[in-house]
Formats: C-alpha cells, structure tokens, sequence
C-alpha cells in the first residue's frame, strides 16, 4: 500500500482511496473537519517523512518563484535584507495560518502586478543554470577525451617501440644483411594518434553566449495600496552607454594651443639648410626645427608668475598662522602642568 498526499491540505490517502473518490473529478478531502476541494492530479508521493517539512519546502518554492530577485536589484545592502525579510513574513504567515487568505491574495496581487519581470528573471535564472550545466557537460567531456587521448597515445607509442623492437630483431637476426648495417634498416612510422586527438580536442570546444540584463524596470506600486506588497531599495536599470572609440592619449589634446604651425618659414638662416645634401641625407626634417622652435618659444604664456607668487605667499602666512597657534597651544599647557 502506498500513500499519497496532496498540496492543498496534505492528509495522507492511500492509493486506492484516491482512485476510488477522486476518479469522477473533483470531490472535497475526506478528512474530518477539513473542506478543502483537491483533484486527483495533485496528489503525489511523500517526498519527507515529515509533513511539516514537506509543506514548509513546497511553501517557499511557491514564495520564491514571485519574489525571484537578486542582491544585484538593489541598491543597498539594507534594501536586499528588508527584501528577504518581506519574503520571511509570507513564508511564516502561510506555514502558521496568519491571516492566510490577505497574504494570499496580495502575493497573487503582487505577482499578477510583476508578471512580466517574474518571468523574465525566471528565464533568466534558467539560462544561467542551463549555461552552467552545459559548461560542466564540457568541462566532463573534455576531461574523458583528454584521458582518452593519452591512453590512445600511450597504447599507439608502446605499439610503435614493439614494432621497431621487432623490425631490430629481424633485422638482426637476417642472413641476408650485414649485422654492422642491420640496425640502420629499422623504419621509424610516423605517429597520428596525438594530432588527431588535438583536432578533435579542438572541435569540441564550445562558445558561451552572454547574458544581456534585462532592462525592463518593476512596475511601481501605488503607495496607499495596502493589497500589494510595495518593494523599495530596487536599482535603476540603466542603459549602458556607447562605447568611444579608443583614445590612446585619454582625451589629452595634441595639437599646440598658443600658435599654429606653418609648413614653410622665411628665413635667410634656414635657406642652405632646406638644399644642403650633408642636412638631409640623413633624413632631416626642417619641420621638427620649426615645431621644436615654436614650442620653446610659446612654453612660458600659459604661466603666471605673479598668481603663483601670490598662492605660495599665501600658504606660507597659513603655515605661520598654524605653527604659532601649536607652539602657543603648547607653551600654554606647560605653564599649567604641575612638575611635581
């Protein structure tokens, strides 16, 4: 005989009992005092020996497939833990019979509310297991192909030193062939058992896919609205911006900001230099000369000496001010400290 429960109330039936009342449809548990309505597709094997552990784990299976999120939804740390608490007041409320019916129907409220982001963390979660598995799946895989391989490698090289061991000794052995040139005839094979084994090693890595996050936000909840359980603290999803384009300087601005560079100067000095053959067969440029010239001659105007004379006096007299307050500070407190 074996015995069945059903979520609903979980009383124990037996087998043939829950044929016998529940084959026609629907029917009330049979159970006194209890009225619950079951159906005969609910009932199910005991999982525990004890029922209360066996409703307490299908309760907050039930809980955690509305209140699905992560620390990562959150703001702050606090936020994620008053969330959990949230989730600790349900589960305890429907394990112990605390106003059962209210905290039903805002859980239902709730979760019709945010169906579409429960459902999308869901698949999201599912993915992330799913990636895990097959991720384990190859990892096991490739585990077995690589011991593989090297069994074939061993078993091929052992094979391949018995053959030449062989060939050496009919070589030997031979009196057709001179004993001196006998071991010059032994033909070494080439071994493919390990290229193989790399290709097809090779050919059965996989490419994870990358998760893109959900940027749907909750639906806020109208906070004089006591029929649906109000989630605060929750992270502003916000769209990753554009990435630029990279900048090896980090933004730092070449180009001269006091004069513009001209590609030609007149200059009486310049002119044997811009024909001379000793000057540019080395491969000279006068335009380095040019932007070398302009830079020393430009290199002072973004300086001001009289504000950084200023700035320095300035800190001096603050140091002055600070030094003469400790030592006062301090002659102070050794004319009040007793000696003795």
């Amino acid at each position: 005989m074996r015995f069945l429960v059903n979520p609903e109330c979980y009383h124990k039936m037996c087998e043939s009992c829950v044929d016998r009342i529940f084959s026609q449809g629907p029917a009330p548990c049979p159970v006194a005092g209890c009225a619950r309505t079951l159906r005969k597709q609910r009932f199910r094997k005991q999982t525990f020996e004890d029922l209360r552990i066996e409703k307490e784990v299908d309760v907050r299976r039930k809980v955690a497939a509305v209140f699905n999120k992560q620390e990562e939804d959150f703001e702050t740390l606090r936020a994620y833990n008053n969330y959990l608490e949230e989730m600790e007041v349900v589960t305890f409320n429907l394990l112990e019979g605390i106003d059962v019916a209210a905290t039903q129907r805002k859980l239902d409220a709730y979760a019709a509310q945010n169906a579409q982001q429960i459902s999308q963390r869901d698949a999201k979660h599912g993915r992330h297991r799913n990636n895990q598995a097959v991720q384990q799946a190859a990892q096991k895989e490739q585990a077995i192909l690589s011991r593989s391989a090297a069994d074939r490698a061993s078993i091929s090289s052992i094979a391949e030193r018995g053959e030449r061991h062989r060939e050496a000794m009919d070589a030997l052995t031979s009196p057709q062939l001179d004993t001196s040139t006998a071991g010059q005839k032994v033909v070494l094979k080439k071994s493919t058992a390990r290229r193989t084994a790399a290709e097809k090693t090779r050919d059965k890595q996989r490419q994870q896919q990358q998760l893109n996050p959900s940027t749907q936000q909750e639906v806020p909840a109208d906070p004089s609205d006591n029929s649906v359980y109000r989630i605060e603290g929750l992270r502003q999803v916000v769209a990753a911006p554009e990435e630029a384009p990279y900048d090896p300087f980090a933004g730092l601005s070449l180009n001269p900001s006091y004069y513009i560079l001209q590609s030609h100067y007149e200059n009486p000095w310049l002119d044997k230099a811009r024909t001379d053959p000793s000057i540019l067969a080395g491969g000279y440029d006068l335009r380095e000369y040019y932007q070398r010239t302009m830079l020393e001659a430009s290199a002072g105007l973004g300086c001001f000496l009289q504000d950084e004379i200023r700035e320095r006096q300035h800190r001096s007299d603050g140091d002055g001010m600070v030094a003469t307050e400790g030592a006062a500070m301090v002659a102070g407190g050794d004319e009040g400290e007793d000696v003795l």
